[in-house]
């Protein structure tokens, strides 16, 4: 039976935190039994059934990887002359891919652009994978269990920084917490923020106009 993968990420929108990407491969014959549990896209799974559905996926799958991009290296590609946030993703799940080894990968594409999106892709991988890529993935099984995997371990990076440097809400600029925090640690944190978001430049930009 072949083995196929299904790859994802969270948190591509916060300005606080890590980009957390994910693939699994799982024998085609077994993705029934994910549906069996419950697996769906994390979006519509609250917090508690998603971290109870971890372990559980690990015993289906055949493997996976998980690759944790944090704040640096999204500033370092959005602001790049060659590479953007979509081409970065784009070779961290090739990386993924070609660890995997899968016949065939299903791939929630970031890009409106699927076809460039693919085509790029595709320079980075080792071996004669078919690549799916779409919009709205999730609706396989195997993808969806990426995305579940994907967020659980972003949620627990998400609450160690928490101990660390202090509630800042969720970490997406339309929250009124993680404004407020950003306001008065843009400067005492840097590490955590990804500098090249509009909503920490705005804050940056107004804060050193107010010293004059």
């Amino acid at each position: 039976m072949a083995i196929v993968a299904g790859s994802d990420e969270a948190g591509r929108g916060p300005v606080i935190g890590p980009l957390v990407i994910c693939g699994v491969s799982i024998e085609e014959s077994d993705i029934p039994k994910l549906v069996d549990i419950g697996v769906k896209d994390s979006k519509f799974l609250t917090p508690k059934k998603r971290e109870e559905l971890f372990p559980k996926i690990k015993l289906i799958i055949k493997d996976y990887m998980i690759t944790i991009v944090e704040p640096k290296e999204v500033d370092d590609a959005v602001e790049s002359d060659t590479l953007n946030l979509n081409w970065l993703e784009a070779i961290k799940t090739a990386i993924i891919v070609n660890y995997l080894k899968p016949e065939s990968a299903i791939i929630d594409c970031p890009s409106t652009n699927i076809q460039a999106y693919t085509e790029y892709m595709k320079n980075f991988l080792k071996q004669d994978t078919k690549l799916i890529l779409k919009h709205k993935a999730e609706s396989h099984p195997e993808v969806a269990a990426a995305s579940i995997l994907a967020k659980v371990t972003r949620d627990k990076k998400i609450e160690e920084l928490k101990v660390k440097y202090g509630d800042f809400g969720s970490g997406y600029p339309s929250d009124k917490k993680t404004q407020d925090y950003l306001k008065q640690n843009w400067k005492k944190h840097p590490e955590i923020f990804r500098k090249s978001w509009a909503s920490y430049k705005k804050v940056a930009t107004q804060t050193k106009l107010g010293e004059f």
